[in-house]
């Protein structure tokens, strides 16, 4: 087989050379064989692929598809971005909204309740309930437990509003109230026992009749 031949089937390797030892080859020969050899190679790997088309057509098209991938992405996370600036801007507009309803809803019944009940210092007593006051999902306030933050109910079974809470707390603390002045009749009161219905245990100490009750009570030996 010569070497043309071997070209022409796509052979890389050259069979054993039959040529008479003393041919010689010019540049153009070996340009020749080289041409052949090329294009019997690129026709033999490119004929499964002769279907899709001419392979320079082919390489545009991926260029083409690749360049308009990127440029979705770019869109899209320009997109993405713009999303996230508008949910960040409405999840500060809800949480103004929010913040307005509890204003409106929990902190100054808080406040007002705490003063219409003589409390010495409104504000300390709303900081101190705050956490028990909640907006339940229809905007609606609840009193809850503070270990269970399940809804808290009275001993009537209604559920607790603001201001038996907040009444409930002032009764159980007397040391938040305010002291009431002295009238007449108090004054002539003060210090005057029932021997017989006295009872410790209904004493306030932190109220100044009681204190002087407890007094008399004990000079009286009743304790």
């Amino acid at each position: 087989m010569s070497i043309e031949e071997q070209s022409a089937t796509g052979d890389t390797e050259f069979a054993q050379d039959t040529t008479p030892a003393d041919r010689t080859y010019t540049q153009r020969d070996v340009d020749d064989m080289m041409a052949r050899m090329k294009s019997s190679l690129t026709k033999k790997l490119s004929s499964r692929y002769e279907d899709l088309g001419d392979p320079d057509e082919l390489r545009a098209i991926v260029e083409q598809h690749k360049k308009r991938e990127h440029d979705n992405a770019m869109r899209r996370g320009e997109f993405d971005k713009i999303m996230a600036e508008l949910a960040s801007k409405k999840d500060a507009e809800i949480a103004k909204r929010d913040d307005i309803i509890r204003e409106f809803k929990i902190e100054q019944p808080l406040i007002n309740l705490a003063a219409q009940y003589k409390s010495v210092n409104p504000e300390q007593v709303k900081a101190l309930l705050r956490a028990g006051v909640r907006l339940n999902e229809d905007g609606e306030v609840e009193v809850i437990d503070s270990k269970t933050q399940q809804v808290k109910y009275r001993n009537d079974g209604k559920p607790y509003d603001v201001e038996s809470y907040v009444r409930e707390f002032l009764d159980s603390n007397p040391h938040f109230v305010a002291a009431s002045p002295a009238t007449t009749n108090t004054q002539t009161n003060v210090g005057k026992i029932n021997t017989n219905t006295f009872d410790l245990k209904k004493l306030d100490l932190t109220r100044a009749d009681h204190r002087e009750q407890y007094k008399q009570a004990k000079k009286a030996g009743l304790i």
